[in-house]
C-alpha cells in the first residue's frame, strides 16, 4: 500500500469503522476445499463457450486473469489454470458463516455484497479492545474456521476504511489514523474516488488533476464547471476525507433474480419456456430464503448482437411463488421475443417482507397452495440437493425416459 506507512499497529483511536473483503473469495473457498489447489492458478468461470471469469486466485492473476473476463480469454492467457465452475450454493453458505462470525463481535454489520461487509466497532472496544485487535481476531477466526483469508481496512469513515482494504490486499490489515487521512488520500490516483468513472477521469485530467491531493486543492467553482454541481461537490469532499455515511444494519434488496448466458443463442420456444421456469424456480427460492417477497416480475433479454432490454409487469399481490412468476415471464418473453436470445434473466422488484402476509388462495391451486409445496421442495433441496426433486418439466426428454418410479428420483 501507500509506502507501507499504515499497516497495522498504528493508534487507531476514533477509528471505529471497518472494511472486510474476502480475499478471491469464490477461487477460496475452491481451494479450501481442495487443499491440493492451494498455490495453483485458480479459475472459477463459466465454462462454456460464451463462459465469464468469477474470480481468480492470486496465482492466476500475474498472467491478465481478472473477473469479468471471458473465459476463453483467460484460457489463453493461462492455459496451465486450474478451470472450475462456479458453485453457488457454496459459497453462500460460506458468506453466511463469515458474516456470523463478524457478528460475534459487533451487531453493526452492513453487508455490501457476499464477500465484503462495513463493521461499526465503536461499542465493541470494551469488550475486544482495540479496533485493529478486534481486526486481527476475525482474520484469525475467518482463516481457522473456513481456511480463507480476508483483508481489513480500519478508518474514521466508510470510504477511507474501503480505500484502505484495498490498498492491503491480499490477506493484509492497514489502519488509517484519524489524523493521517490526508496523508493517505492525497498521493493516490483520481480513480480510486467512489464516483470516478472513465468519463470523469478524462475530464478531469484534461483539468490537470491526475492525484486526489490535485483534485483537493482544485478550486470547486472551476470542478463545476468541468464535472458538474454533484460530482465536483461529492468528490472534493471525498478529497479531503469527508463521509458522513454511517453503517446501516438493514440491507434492504431492491430485487433478487436469477439470469443465464446460452452457449450458444436460442430460439426455441419450448427450450425458452423450460429455461424460463428454471429461472422462476430459482429466483422464488432466493426471495423465500431471504423473507421477501415483490410486486413486479422483470424479464431481462439480450439477443447476439448484445441489444439489451428489460419488461416488467406489476401484479395484484406480491410473490414469492415460481408457479406466479413464472406465468408473467412466460407472457412477457412471448411478447416481446423477436431473435434467437443470447441471454434470459428474471427479476423479482417492488421487494416487502413476506412476514404477516394474507394469502389469497387461486383456482387450480394445490389444497394448501403453491407455495407450501414449494417451501416442501425447498426443505428436501437443503437435505438432499437440489437435483433431489423438482418440476418433471426441467428434464430433459431423454433423462426422462431413463428414470423409473423406484430409482430414487421424485419430481414435483
Amino acid at each position: 500500500m501507500t509506502g507501507d506507512a499504515f499497516g497495522p499497529g498504528l493508534d487507531d483511536t476514533g477509528c471505529d469503522i471497518m472494511h472486510i473483503d474476502m480475499d478471491a473469495f469464490f477461487a477460496s473457498v475452491e481451494i479450501a476445499r481442495d487443499p491440493s489447489l492451494r498455490g495453483k492458478p485458480v479459475i472459477v468461470a463459466g465454462l462454456g463457450p460464451r463462459g465469464v471469469v468469477t474470480a481468480a486466485s492470486y496465482e492466476a492473476r500475474p498472467f491478465g486473469v481478472n473477473s469479468a473476463m471471458p473465459t476463453a480469454v483467460a484460457r489463453r492467457r493461462c492455459p496451465h489454470g486450474v478451470f472450475i465452475s462456479p458453485s453457488g450454493g457454496e459459497y453462500s453458505r460460506v458468506s453466511k458463516a463469515v458474516r456470523a462470525i463478524f457478528s460475534r463481535y459487533t451487531p453493526l454489520v452492513e453487508p455490501v455484497s457476499v464477500d465484503e461487509a462495513f463493521l461499526d466497532v465503536a461499542g465493541a472496544r470494551r469488550l475486544f479492545g482495540s479496533a485493529s485487535r478486534i481486526a486481527a481476531a476475525i482474520r484469525d477466526d475467518v482463516r481457522g474456521e473456513h481456511g480463507i483469508t480476508c483483508t481489513v481496512g480500519i478508518a474514521s469513515t466508510k470510504f477511507v476504511a474501503k480505500l484502505a482494504s484495498t490498498q492491503a490486499k491480499p490477506d493484509g490489515l492497514a489502519v488509517v489514523p484519524v489524523g493521517k487521512v490526508i496523508d493517505f488520500l492525497h498521493p493516490l490516483p483520481i480513480s480510486a474516488l467512489w464516483g470516478v468513472g472513465a468519463a470523469t477521469e478524462t475530464s478531469l485530467k484534461r483539468l490537470g488533476v491526475h492525484k486526489v491531493g490535485e483534485l483537493a486543492h482544485t478550486p470547486l467553482d472551476r470542478l463545476r464547471r468541468f464535472i458538474g454541481t454533484a460530482s465536483a461537490e461529492h468528490l472534493h469532499a471525498l478529497a479531503w476525507g469527508r463521509d458522513p455515511r454511517t453503517v446501516q444494519v438493514t440491507h434492504v434488496e431492491k430485487s433478487i433474480g436469477a439470469e443465464t448466458t446460452f452457449d450458444t443463442d436460442i430460439g426455441e420456444p419450448e427450450r425458452i419456456a423450460q429455461v424460463a421456469l428454471r429461472l422462476s424456480h430459482k429466483t422464488a427460492a432466493r426471495a423465500r430464503r431471504a423473507g421477501l417477497v415483490g410486486r413486479t416480475v422483470s424479464v431481462k433479454i439480450r439477443y447476439g448482437d448484445f441489444s439489451t432490454f428489460t419488461r416488467a409487469r406489476t401484479l395484484p399481490e406480491p410473490t414469492d411463488v415460481a408457479h406466479e412468476i413464472y406465468e408473467h415471464a412466460r407472457d412477457l418473453i412471448t411478447a416481446n421475443m423477436t431473435a434467437p436470445l443470447r441471454l434470459l434473466g428474471i427479476r423479482l422488484e417492488g421487494l416487502s417482507e413476506a412476514r404477516g402476509r394474507a394469502v389469497q388462495p387461486r383456482l387450480g391451486e394445490p389444497l394448501h397452495g403453491w407455495r407450501d409445496v414449494e417451501r416442501v421442495v425447498d426443505s428436501m433441496h437443503d437435505r438432499f440437493g437440489t437435483t433431489a426433486i423438482g418440476p418433471a418439466s426441467l428434464l430433459d426428454p431423454a433423462s426422462r425416459k431413463r428414470r423409473r418410479p423406484d430409482d430414487g428420483t421424485r419430481s414435483a
